[in-house]
């Protein structure tokens, strides 16, 4: 369930919440868009930051990309979709393509350059494949 923080976030923002029903119809129909992936902000605390940096980045990009937050029942099986590993993740389309991800808090810098790199770079394919992942040590 997503903490008071993140629901304010898709209120005020107006982000569209996915799951597995409906996010190739959602990212198919951007341009360019960033999925928010918080998995459970009681156990991931970085999500409830995610959710304050998110709108920023949307801002500073004017608007360039659409947001939307992926509703955590779905999240681990579309996890394995876009690959990734680590929670919060922000993972990055161009034209239903995967451009890359951002997981965790970053520095404002690093979100500008990372974000730079990957609206600069060629869209790789989406696999739905399964990720063996190691447990933190």
């Amino acid at each position: 369930m997503p903490s008071v923080l993140i629901k304010n976030m898709i209120e005020k923002y107006n982000y569209p919440v996915l799951d597995e029903e409906n996010i190739d119809e959602f990212i198919k129909s951007q341009d360019e868009c960033v999925l928010f992936f918080a998995n459970d902000p009681t156990r991931y605390p970085e999500s409830d930051d995610v959710a304050m940096i998110l709108p920023e980045l949307v801002k500073e990009y004017g608007n360039r990309f659409s947001a939307a937050f992926v509703e955590q029942k779905s999240e681990r099986s579309l996890q394995r979709r876009f690959g990734f590993a680590r929670w919060p993740t922000l993972v990055f389309l161009k034209k239903g393509q995967k451009l890359g991800h951002i997981s965790k808090v970053q520095d404002w810098n690093d979100y500008i350059l990372k974000i730079n790199d990957l609206l600069t770079s060629e869209p790789k394919p989406v696999f739905d494949i399964p990720l063996t992942l190691k447990p933190n040590n």
